[in-house]
């Protein structure tokens, strides 16, 4: 019972990354995002080389040129030449 409880508890203590969204930044210089989430907005700053998760529950995010996304939460974004594609 006691393995059943610990292998449990490891499920769900893993499972919240899994269902963040990531941004990673191929650019040379700082990249923002938009970032709407619960009907808050903010901006997310993202250093050259950088990699960070967000949008753990659905939001729209707006690219660095302008266009604006739906994400579920699961989607990888990689921004490349001041655009992001969703991969």
């Amino acid at each position: 019972m006691r393995n059943l409880f610990v292998a449990a508890l490891c499920l769900f203590a893993g499972s919240g990354a899994a269902h963040a969204a990531s941004a990673i930044n191929l650019d040379t210089e700082v990249r923002t995002l938009i970032v709407t989430e619960g009907g808050a907005r903010s901006e997310l700053a993202i250093a050259a080389g950088e990699t960070v998760e967000f949008c753990a529950s659905g939001c729209f995010v707006t690219m660095p040129n302008g266009d604006r996304e739906a994400l579920t939460g699961s989607e990888t974004l990689e921004i490349s030449g001041g655009a992001a594609r969703i991969k």
